[in-house]
């Protein structure tokens, strides 16, 4: 089903490139500015298995994106200058906001050097236990562990279940219906709980992939004091918000932003809500945010800035900078505002 949906974007996608379609609509749709979301920024690998690959940008297409916006004179700007413009309905310029969830070290690695040569800011929103080392990445987790296994048993609805491992496409369809499965889940630490049973009995060692592939308080410390980089908040845990209590929820707000002020010693006033989609944030988490203090919170939800953002600064909308469709020739379509249009009913907030 995945690579179904897969499929039919990458062929909106062209359509929209091939038929120039995105040009016209650009007066329309492109609003007022964008904010891009990525996670991972590093080399690609040749892995057959990598069904996070949606995650992950190359270097070279985000030189090449930022190259695209400052040939169209766009300007790139802190969330703190974004916020500045919507609070003060300042939109003589278009501007673009470069995102960064969950904190990982190849944005430092990566990422930071190619915004130095355009010399554009970038947020990276941390995630408190990933920073601390004791967080748990259950979806690199998963990965692993069915790139190593030849069957999985999991107990999906209550019901022990073994799934192919064999091949790469079993392994796909395996993490698909696991993936599905796990999100479902609700608690404090479904998918983690759940992840991590599997993890001990296939022999992964899950501490270790979060030491691997995420920065620690000693690294933010130094990260954050290049001049480029805004930290912001990403819970504690990188849980679903929207499955928790309400006393959860907004713990995981307020104390994901008390952690890094208190390591980082400086204010933390900008959010990202992890998962970020309907089904994980929606106006309970919105009225949260706002109650936390944070000045924005961004979504995954698709779309564009508009004026009229300035109503729901915690619940602004994002632009995926995804791994599965990272073609230069695509880039004019996605800052024209087609293609999210088209993704999310043409609506210009999605807020509900």
């Amino acid at each position: 089903m995945k690579r179904l949906r897969n499929t039919a974007i990458r062929a909106g996608f062209e359509a929209l490139y091939l038929s120039g379609a995105h040009y016209l609509l650009r007066p329309l749709l492109a609003g007022v500015g964008a904010i891009f979301m990525l996670h991972h920024v590093r080399p690609g690998r040749d892995d057959a298995f990598q069904p996070n690959h949606h995650l992950e940008v190359e270097p070279e297409f985000l030189r090449a994106m930022l190259a695209h916006l400052r040939a169209l004179d766009i300007d790139i700007v802190t969330m703190d200058e974004a916020y500045r413009r919507l609070q003060e309905r300042d939109f003589a310029r278009r501007f673009a906001c470069f995102t960064f969830d969950d904190g990982y070290r190849d944005n430092r690695d990566y990422a930071l050097p190619i915004m130095r040569e355009f010399d554009a800011p970038l947020t990276i929103y941390v995630t408190s236990d990933f920073a601390e080392g004791v967080g748990r990445l259950w979806w690199v987790g998963l990965e692993h562990l069915i790139s190593t296994a030849s069957s999985i048993e999991a107990p999906i609805g209550g019901v022990a279940t073994r799934l192919d491992a064999s091949t790469p496409a079993a392994k796909q369809a395996a993490f698909d219906r696991l993936h599905d499965w796990l999100r479902g889940l609700r608690g404090e630490r479904g998918p983690q709980r759940e992840v991590s049973v599997l993890c001990r009995r296939h022999g992964i060692d899950e501490a270790g992939i979060v030491r691997d592939l995420c920065m620690s308080w000693n690294e933010l410390k130094a990260f954050a004091n290049d001049p480029l980089v805004t930290i912001g908040a990403h819970t504690v845990t990188h849980c679903n918000l929207a499955r928790q209590r309400e006393a959860t929820a907004s713990f995981e707000l307020t104390a994901s932003r008390a952690r890094i002020e208190a390591v980082l010693q400086r204010p933390v006033l900008h959010f990202a809500y992890p998962y970020g989609d309907r089904l994980a944030a929606g106006p309970r988490e919105f009225k949260l945010a706002q109650a936390a203090g944070f000045k924005t919170a961004v979504t995954t939800r698709p779309g564009m800035i508009f004026p009229e953002s300035a109503d729901h600064l915690t619940a602004l909308q994002r632009v995926s900078l995804n791994g599965n469709y990272q073609d230069a020739r695509l880039i004019p379509v996605l800052t024209s505002g087609a293609a999210t249009a088209v993704w999310n009913g043409f609506r210009r907030i999605d807020a509900a």
